[in-house]
């Protein structure tokens, strides 16, 4: 689906550009946060764009430049001041000279890019804010809104190619009876691939991670029947951290585990989970987690803390860690 909408504001002076997408929201935001494929859809056609820098951090800078049809370069940076990964960032956006210097003839701006979740996918709601009527009046002057709707124009490509790398397929969650909820995405790799990727620490670390800016600091791995297992999880930028713990009940190497599941530090019975995996025709794997909490409440409460997005992000890193 193409931009929805791309349009102008005086009074606020503002440029806001709306995209939905059939992929979930952590496909969108990876298209933004992941250099290789935000340079394919910033620059317009007959300005492509390369990021020499882009880390979407707080504190961080992103730096690139675009190629004209002649061989002409224009140089551009990004200001990360506000990040909610998966979820929101704001930049301060500029031009500057080959070296990352900020070309003072030219103004800033603010951009705030959000992303949510919608019934048949995902959106994104870009708005630049401009300092005055005259900053807003010498960048469109220059082609913003043309060059900003050509760029964005282009990401319903990119989009594409990243459904093609997970095989068309997405994490889908489905609901029964009153306390389970059954979690599932096919990926690419085969079954032992994907045994090794939930059983060993340093593969568990590569990729379990939910949304971007997250590490796994603690990760004990529970192997055999009666072993305890531990992950914890830290935030890069706010020092935020959590984690869960339990025991393996079952092992059916390589093909299912049955584990508990309760959160550190919280009161009351824990969840009960259940990961099924079975082969798919093309080297490739469904993954099956069947889990079943001790209420409907708690259910609806964990589901709605955005854990199959998060968990949507994992399975997409766990792709390219086996890929890689």
């Amino acid at each position: 689906m193409p931009i929805e909408s791309i349009k102008t504001n005086e009074k606020s002076l503002t440029l806001t550009a709306i995209g939905v997408y059939p992929v979930p929201v952590s496909r969108l935001w990876e298209a933004w946060s992941d250099p290789r494929m935000l340079e394919r859809f910033w620059g317009p056609p007959s300005w492509p764009a390369t990021f020499t820098q882009h880390t979407v951090r707080v504190g961080e800078r992103s730096l690139y430049f675009m190629t004209g049809p002649n061989g002409e370069s224009s140089h551009g940076y990004w200001t990360f001041s506000e990040v909610d990964p998966g979820k929101r960032f704001v930049v301060r956006d500029g031009f500057c000279s080959p070296d990352g210097a900020p070309n003072e003839g030219f103004p800033e701006t603010i951009m705030e890019v959000t992303f949510e979740s919608t019934e048949g996918g995902s959106r994104f709601t870009a708005v630049s804010t401009f300092a005055s009527v005259e900053a807003m009046e010498q960048l469109l002057s220059m082609g913003m809104l043309e060059g900003f709707s050509t760029a964005m124009g282009q990401l319903d490509a990119v989009l594409s190619d990243l459904r093609d790398m997970s095989a068309g397929f997405f994490t889908e969650l489905k609901e029964e009876g009153e306390t389970m909820a059954v979690v599932s995405r096919v990926v690419r790799g085969t079954i032992d691939m994907v045994w090794r990727a939930h059983h060993e620490k340093e593969l568990l670390q590569k990729w379990m991670l939910g949304p971007d800016g997250w590490t796994m600091p603690v990760c004990q791995v529970a192997h055999e029947v009666g072993d305890s297992y531990r992950h914890e999880w830290e935030s890069a930028e706010s020092g935020e951290r959590f984690g869960f713990e339990g025991e393996l009940l079952e092992s059916e190497k390589p093909r299912r585990a049955v584990t508990t599941e309760r959160m550190i530090g919280m009161e009351g019975p824990g969840a009960k989970n259940e990961m099924i995996l079975t082969p798919v025709p093309g080297a490739r794997t469904r993954i099956e987690v069947r889990i079943e909490y001790p209420s409907r409440e708690v259910r609806e409460m964990v589901l709605g803390t955005g854990m199959v997005d998060g968990m949507e992000a994992s399975y997409a890193r766990l792709e390219r860690v086996l890929g890689g």
